[in-house]
């Protein structure tokens, strides 16, 4: 086995791609977002509060972001899971109190299914914060796929 690893992992200009896409989803929804993306450690790489974002959904876009990086999965897929009873009954409250189980983190992949990042939104709806955050996904996604070229958004 090796003695270190490299791990693929979105640069900034990346994550000012799905930032972009996602700010511009966010308008054309008239929703103010917090926008976060993270790189595959799950660290911020960049953000935005939009005018009129909720100031209380700052930590929450970073959290959905992070929740998404860390367990490679969009936040959405905990919505049944997370009452008393379910499999992830009280998942929410590991990490420190940072994993979120609210709709609006959506992991980044590679061309090859790699994880990439994530990026997290919060002030709309879950299902609203979910859509923006897809969109910025989409919009890295095909930058990644075309060699780190400039997407088109």
């Amino acid at each position: 086995m090796p003695a270190t690893l490299s791990t693929p992992t979105l640069s900034l200009e990346a994550a000012k791609v799905a930032l972009a896409a996602s700010e511009a989803k966010a308008r054309a929804l008239q929703i103010p977002m917090n926008i976060a993306v993270v790189g595959a450690s799950t660290h911020l790489l960049h953000f935005s509060r939009m005018d009129g974002a909720k100031l209380t959904s700052i930590s929450i876009a970073i959290d959905k972001a992070f929740t998404a990086a860390g367990h490679r999965a969009p936040t959405s897929i905990y919505k049944e899971q997370v009452w008393p009873g379910g499999a992830a009954y009280g998942i929410g409250k590991s990490n420190g109190g940072r994993f979120m189980t609210i709709a609006g983190g959506v992991p980044v992949r590679g061309k090859d299914g790699e994880l990439l990042g994530a990026v997290g939104c919060s002030t709309g709806t879950p299902a609203q914060d979910e859509e923006v955050a897809r969109a910025g996904v989409e919009a890295v996604e095909r930058f990644v796929r075309e060699g780190g070229g400039r997407a088109k958004l």
